[in-house]
């Protein structure tokens, strides 16, 4: 895919992501490479070095650490980016968020703090898509 054109996370992924499918339930820790796709619940930690996104049925307790994030379900917990953050508009998150760079789509709810790592301010970008 051409970089240029590819305006969010989720549009750069480049090969298949390790799915939990909605009904899927995960206690305990994660970690690993590669893109990770979760519908389902996780109650624990990760350390993960790909992209993970939490779609938009999905359930996150616990600490979310990992290169990039795309959050469009419900964390109660940190949200720690080593890249980039989108939030969409469906996302409710309980806690902190961290990242080099955080974008945020109109309607989302961040009950906590959100701060920037790196060197670009907070993006803000409107949700023109309704798959998540």
């Amino acid at each position: 895919m051409n970089e240029s054109r590819s305006r969010r996370l989720r549009d750069k992924s480049g090969g298949p992501a390790t799915l939990v499918s909605e009904g899927c339930r995960i206690i305990g820790q994660i970690s690993g490479d590669g893109d990770f796709h979760l519908s389902g619940e996780v109650e624990g930690d990760c350390d993960l070095e790909g992209t993970v996104t939490l779609a938009k049925n999905g359930y996150w307790r616990g600490i979310i650490r990992a290169g990039n994030i795309i959050i469009a379900g419900r964390v109660d917990g940190d949200i720690i980016g080593h890249g980039r953050i989108e939030i969409t508009n469906t996302a409710r998150i309980n806690g902190t968020v961290s990242g080099e760079a955080i974008a945020v789509a109109e309607g989302a709810v961040v009950e906590g703090v959100m701060k920037t790592t790196g060197p670009a301010k907070p993006l803000e970008f409107v949700e023109k898509r309704s798959d998540t």
